[in-house]
């Protein structure tokens, strides 16, 4: 990290200065606000308050893209709760461990990565399912509820919105994974869990995850609009007009494959859904076994 120390204490400057350094960073020393305010870039600038007669709100101002802990030797309005306000992100009381302000240093790093992380997902979720169907969840839906679509990202596009409009987090589980059963198990029951692919499962396992979910925070999604027939749960049916093929998405052969598969499977006798996909009997047994389908009985 390159680091700017604002002190006017020259001997603390110096041995923050040589312990950072030591640990990797490149830090700087300015004693006074006026020296501090550079036209560079810092990742992190360590403040001082106890600076007396000095304003340093336009320091707080000029660096609000940086890291800014405040140094203080008590904790006060003046030292503390005015500086935050203003856009310092945290404190620390001196005198402290070096190890005590890296730790706060590298949570605070960590914390404005993932939050940026965090907005690219979401800006690249939005993009991805900003043709949302009419058919949502809201807070007074009964779960679990089971999502009946003919294309996946109708479902995701219902679970993210809820999320996204009750602020709320969820666990993703594809029941396509091993030990998808087992991950189910292990979520404290109040947590929210949006699970996918349930047309995959072998009806013994339907029933199982059916069973596991009863009286659960859980939003089921499936793209067999026949599924879960006898069950008493929920659901919502969502059909677009493309169906899996939407405007403007071309699928690869091999998802086009593995979609055939999935959705007419139980439709025609593997000698005729092998003959329309023109590949072997063979052939059809291998893909679904590379992509993880099982065939229904």
């Amino acid at each position: 990290m390159k680091i700017l120390i604002v002190e006017n204490e020259i001997y603390l400057a110096q041995s923050i200065s040589t312990k950072l350094t030591e640990l990797g960073h490149h830090c700087e020393s300015a004693p006074t606000i006026k020296d501090a305010i550079k036209d560079e870039e810092f990742d992190a600038v360590l403040l001082s308050t106890n600076i007396s007669g000095q304003n340093f709100y336009p320091l707080i101002e000029h660096y609000k893209k940086s890291i800014i802990i405040l140094m203080v030797s008590y904790v006060s309005n003046d030292t503390v709760s005015s500086p935050l306000k203003a856009g310092a992100n945290d404190y620390i009381l001196k005198p402290f461990m070096i190890e005590e302000l890296v730790r706060k240093l590298n949570h605070l790093q960590d914390y404005i990565n993932f939050k940026k992380e965090n907005e690219t997902y979401r800006s690249y979720i939005d993009h991805l399912l900003k043709k949302s169907p009419q058919q949502e969840i809201t807070n007074k839906t009964k779960l679990p509820i089971l999502l009946k679509v003919n294309y996946q990202k109708n479902a995701d596009a219902i679970v993210f919105n809820y999320t996204k409009k009750f602020n709320e987090s969820f666990t993703f589980i594809s029941l396509d994974d091993a030990d998808a059963i087992s991950q189910l198990k292990k979520i404290h029951e109040n947590e929210l869990v949006y699970l996918i692919n349930f047309q995959n499962l072998k009806k013994s396992d339907k029933t199982k995850v059916l069973s596991l979910i009863q009286n659960r925070r859980v939003i089921l999604s499936t793209t067999d609009l026949n599924d879960a027939q006898d069950s008493d749960m929920q659901s919502i049916e969502v059909k677009n007009e493309e169906g899996v093929f939407e405007k403007g998405d071309i699928l690869s052969i091999e998802n086009y494959v593995k979609y055939i598969i999935v959705k007419y499977q139980n439709k025609f006798p593997d000698t005729e859904l092998s003959k329309k996909l023109g590949i072997s009997r063979k052939s059809l047994w291998e893909k679904r076994k590379k992509y993880g389908i099982s065939k229904k009985k």
